[in-house]
């Protein structure tokens, strides 16, 4: 079966917020480098090359797209896969609220994406590979939750609905 793909939008809260992090982020570390001493202490180097570390970090774990191929979803990122078995999916759907309220428990929150483990109301406990949550697709798993956020949210739905 040929693997169908979807890209993965950025909402414009994500620009927003991506673009304003990319920039302190690089800012902290300018600031730091003016203003150091004739010779930096451990701490200050360390102050210096966290900031564009946690920059990359969160730049390598974004999320460029999905695919579904073979009984399988792939989170695609830059250079690397996250690959979740469609076995024992017993709902998907397109749902705009779904993120609505969540709380971050576990992963990033803004940088690059939505990404990690979150908590609602109205879904509970789930995990978000997302990047516009006004595109949020729900796919409910026997004993757990995901929230994917395709260009196509309807086209990919639908795609999953004939593989159940």
């Amino acid at each position: 079966m040929p693997s169908t793909v979807f890209q993965a939008p950025w909402g414009r809260q994500l620009k927003w917020i991506s673009a304003l992090s990319a920039a302190l982020l690089l800012a902290i570390p300018a600031f730091l480098m003016v203003e150091a001493p004739d010779t930096p202490s451990l701490l200050h180097r360390i102050a210096v090359a966290l900031p564009p570390a946690i920059l990359v970090l969160g730049a390598l774990f974004a999320i460029r797209g999905y695919a579904i191929q073979n009984n399988t979803l792939t989170i695609l990122r830059p250079g690397w896969k996250t690959r979740i078995p469609l076995q024992g999916l017993v709902e998907t759907r397109v749902d705009p609220q779904a993120m609505k309220g969540a709380t971050r428990l576990f992963g990033n929150n803004g940088l690059f994406g939505y990404i990690g483990l979150f908590q609602s109301d109205r879904l509970g406990r789930f995990r978000a590979f997302a990047t516009d949550p006004d595109k949020a697709v729900v796919l409910r798993f026997t004993g757990r939750t995901l929230v994917i956020t395709p260009d196509k949210p309807e086209r990919l739905v639908e795609i999953l609905r004939q593989q159940l």
